[in-house]
């Protein structure tokens, strides 16, 4: 038996069945490639999931991590520590915003928010309680943020859902969205500046400006899932900055980290005054370890032309996408480096997967049938380009 049918076999026989991976471990990474125990190499368009944004054994994260474990991991957030004040500000830099709370994963971050909005309107002596979202949404897979979430194959096996969340207004719809903010019971609207799980698909700058123009008028919060296209990834920190909107609360995690699993929910100091001791926590949220590695990865996204680059490359990879010229890619669309190849059905979105990967690329599929380039944000331009030579030669061979 391979050390692969080993590692298989042990994990069908443990592990609970909610994934379905494919028939490949990987047991390292150096930048963006990873290397399968079989000793394969493969370059990685996927990042985790937009979650290592300097890619693999990156100095920063690895040094951070290393000094970090070697002084303190966990205290508790019964004490104060200044990892969690530094990321916080690293958070916080540019925006309107003023408080954060440290969770583990986006849907925390979403679970927060949602919690904070109905905290907020309750301080104000106001029955505002429920939250719009929009179809095809993804926020989570706690009970509430799946409920948030706009697509039944998420949460339709968990009904009875929580009251007051799954009110569904379809994306970059203006007149859909007038309407849903009538409900004077509306606490806040949640929204991506992208959708991710959806198929990557951006909102329009009028529908977005509109959301912010509606919520204020309405005294509806906005709350912002930057969960995929926070740290960096479009080529500025925040998505929303290129909306020129500012909104009263940003969730986030993946790229903020790294790697290592921390999230934030980031709000306004008069949203997040409605929170006191006791309103919300984790034992896990803020340790040392996870805040001080975040806290070194968003310092240098931050540092002078990273995000520009980013920005540069994510033009590259979909000026050049767009220039395969084939009737079954339907569109091309992103920002920065998050970008999505619709095709005309599933299953040629998936064969070309499946193909690129027996390459040794790694890609992803998303929203039924578009192909998702998420690749860590140090990834190069001539990274890219090999990737692009063979995804136009697949596409001939198909």
């Amino acid at each position: 038996m391979s050390k692969f049918d080993e590692i298989k076999a042990r994990d069908n026989k443990f592990f609970m069945n909610t994934y379905a991976p494919l028939d490949i471990c990987f047991e390292k990474g150096e930048g963006c490639y990873l290397t399968d125990t079989e000793g394969n190499v493969y370059l990685d368009f996927l990042g985790g999931i937009a979650v290592n944004a300097l890619g693999y054994n990156h100095p920063v994260f690895t040094n951070a991590l290393i000094e970090q474990a070697q002084k303190v991991a966990v205290i508790s957030n019964y004490f104060y520590n200044e990892k969690r004040g530094l990321m916080a500000e690293q958070l916080v830099k540019g925006t309107t915003l003023g408080k954060v709370f440290f969770g583990n994963s986006g849907a925390e971050a979403n679970e927060c928010a949602i919690k904070l909005a109905r905290k907020y309107y309750k301080v104000k002596g106001e029955t505002r309680y429920k939250i719009v979202s929009a179809l095809q949404s993804f926020h989570g897979r706690t009970l509430a943020t799946v409920t948030a979430t706009g697509q039944e194959k998420y949460n339709k096996p968990f009904a009875p859902l929580p009251e007051g969340i799954g009110t569904y207004i379809p994306y970059n719809d203006e007149e859909a969205l007038r309407n849903a903010l009538e409900d004077s019971e509306v606490a806040a609207l949640l929204l991506e500046p992208i959708q991710g799980e959806g198929g990557i698909i951006p909102a329009t700058e009028s529908y977005m400006k509109l959301a912010r123009e509606l919520t204020k008028e309405k005294g509806v919060l906005l709350i912002l899932d930057e969960v995929q296209t926070g740290a960096g990834r479009t080529g500025k920190f925040w998505a929303y900055e290129h909306y020129g909107i500012e909104p009263d609360v940003i969730t986030c995690a993946k790229g903020i980290g790294g790697g290592i699993p921390v999230s934030a929910c980031i709000a306004t100091e008069e949203v997040a005054k409605a929170f006191v001791p006791g309103d919300h926590g984790t034992t896990f949220g803020a340790q040392p370890l996870a805040t001080a590695v975040g806290y070194a990865v968003c310092k240098k996204i931050r540092e002078d032309g990273f995000m520009d680059d980013v920005a540069k490359k994510g033009n590259y990879l979909i000026t050049e996408l767009k220039k395969i010229e084939d009737a079954r890619i339907k569109d091309v669309r992103g920002l920065g480096l998050i970008v999505g190849m619709e095709m005309e059905s599933a299953e040629v979105a998936k064969d070309i997967y499946n193909r690129m990967f027996k390459k040794g690329f790694i890609l992803n599929v998303c929203g039924g049938k578009v192909l998702r380039f998420v690749p860590p944000l140090i990834i190069t331009i001539d990274q890219i380009a090999t990737m692009l030579k063979a995804l136009k030669e697949t596409i001939a061979e198909m």
